[in-house]
């Protein structure tokens, strides 16, 4: 049986947790089928991983997250990839992506507090010699995140204040 993909691929965005049976009863497949599309997927690279979304606002330990732009100068050894190569590996840094616009790349970074990430980006990111400018902007809170709202739901009680 032939498995639409992008149909399996739209359930698991929704929800990775979901189980073989399930996803085959939704799409009206059989359960060999999804596992063997899943395992397709994921030796393509199409699937890279599972992550849970987490409200950090619910979590007791301090986590601190930042967004970073970098503006780099490429020369004639050094291009986009093999700087973002080395960006990558480091741990604290979640999410990396070359962008157009007012710079190059646009880095989310994770800590375990705004000295922490700060000390991250000054130390690790900014002295990698094809960097000529980063801005931080730490994340004060999150509504959204990978399609999925966050927060306890409740409205806002307080007046609104107009003139």
């Amino acid at each position: 049986m032939s498995m639409d993909k992008q149909s399996l691929l739209d359930l698991l965005r929704h929800d990775a947790r979901e189980s073989v049976d399930d996803i085959a009863r939704q799409l009206g497949a059989d359960a060999e089928a999804v596992a063997a599309a899943l395992e397709e997927l994921e030796d393509d690279g199409v699937i890279r991983g599972y992550q849970a979304v987490v409200d950090w606002n619910n979590v007791d330990e301090e986590h601190v997250r930042a967004q970073v732009e970098v503006d780099v100068e490429l020369d004639r050894e050094t291009g986009y990839e093999e700087i973002a190569r080395r960006i990558a590996r480091f741990p604290e840094v979640a999410t990396l992506r070359l962008v157009s616009g007012d710079y190059d790349f646009f880095i989310e970074v994770e800590g375990a507090s705004m000295h922490a990430v700060s000390n991250f980006v000054s130390e690790r990111i900014a002295p990698i010699p094809e960097v000529t400018k980063t801005v931080t902007h730490f994340v004060m809170d999150s509504y959204k995140e990978e399609g999925i709202e966050l927060g306890d739901g409740d409205d806002d009680d307080r007046l609104s204040v107009s003139p």
